[in-house]
């Protein structure tokens, strides 16, 4: 019965240009790489913060919104460099509500002038149904249950990242056990894996208050597949920081982005425009907000890793 639920809630995904994934899809994913490679805990020496809030279909009823905030800094002991995270989601679409909260922790180590680092998630998924929300022709279809469902399941996470002064790559898998949540007595959801592959360059011009980092995001999920290709102009000088770029999804959509640091808060805009006949209007908002701040890992003189952070 469920599956004929999770059918439409498959089909309305692939219609709001998410591509029918259960992961949810942020436009600055440079800035949130631990929600899908936990490996990424504590890149560049740094204390980070990150909040994110993406509404589409603004104007309709039970549109799609998704709030996300993590955070993740180095540490160092027993002449040893680790990182760890946590980070909360809560994403909305219609009667469904999936949320996960979730812990990282990586191992790091010096490589060939940079750094590399093996991570894992360990995490817990929720997922609710409302059916007090469905109105149906006919209130006696058994194949819809008309109350609130709930359920929740252990979730693990595993990547590999290396960053090297100006460019970075990463692999990993989230839900790798295929958790199966289980929503009251009769139905039930199961997780598929999905592999993400990043990667990134900062390129530095002849000003050098100027850089364009470029940026890329894959992943599938042994269904469907999507890709982000993002390339950003900064300028920097000293605390000043501002940026606009343009990021492309083939098949999916445009996206144009803006942003700046203000009194030390990063604070960036982007809206994503669905090329599958959407509508221009219909497309996905997106506010962030992050900080950073230094942190030290070298006591008493020592300096063996000095990391550029790619923004």
């Amino acid at each position: 019965m469920f599956k004929r639920i999770i059918a439409i809630f498959i089909t309305l995904f692939a219609a709001l240009g998410a591509q029918a994934q259960y992961d949810a899809v942020f436009s600055h994913y440079w800035l949130m790489e631990t929600s899908y490679n936990p490996a990424a805990a504590g890149k560049g020496n740094k204390l980070n913060a990150v909040g994110a809030y993406t509404m589409g279909f603004t104007g309709y009823e039970d549109n799609p919104n998704t709030f996300y905030v993590g955070a993740d800094l180095p540490l160092y002991f027993l002449r040893q460099y680790h990182g760890v995270g946590a980070s909360m989601l809560n994403d909305k679409i219609g009667a469904f509500t999936h949320q996960r909260i979730a812990g990282q922790y990586a191992f790091r180590k010096n490589l060939f002038g940079g750094m590399i680092s093996a991570g894992v998630q360990l995490g817990l998924i929720m997922e609710n149904f409302d059916g007090t929300k469905i109105d149906l022709d006919d209130s006696n279809d058994p194949a819809f249950s008309k109350t609130q469902l709930s359920g929740n399941a252990l979730d693990v996470g595993f990547g590999l990242y290396y960053v090297h002064k100006q460019w970075y790559v990463g692999v990993s898998g989230q839900h790798l056990t295929g958790p199966t949540i289980a929503l009251g007595e009769t139905n039930e959801m199961k997780v598929d894996p999905t592999c993400y592959l990043t990667g990134g360059y900062n390129i530095k011009l002849r000003n050098p208050f100027i850089t364009v980092p470029t940026s890329v995001l894959a992943r599938y999920d042994g269904t469907t597949y999507r890709a982000d290709i993002t390339a950003r102009v900064v300028y920097q000088n000293d605390k000043k920081r501002m940026y606009a770029g343009v990021g492309y999804s083939p098949t999916n959509s445009v996206t144009g982005y803006i942003g700046g640091s203000f009194q030390g808060i990063n604070i960036g805009y982007s809206y994503e425009m669905l090329t599958g006949g959407a509508g221009i209007g219909n497309g996905y908002h997106e506010l962030v907000v992050s900080y950073q701040m230094d942190i030290n890992l070298q006591k008493k003189g020592r300096n063996l890793h000095k990391s550029a952070r790619i923004l």
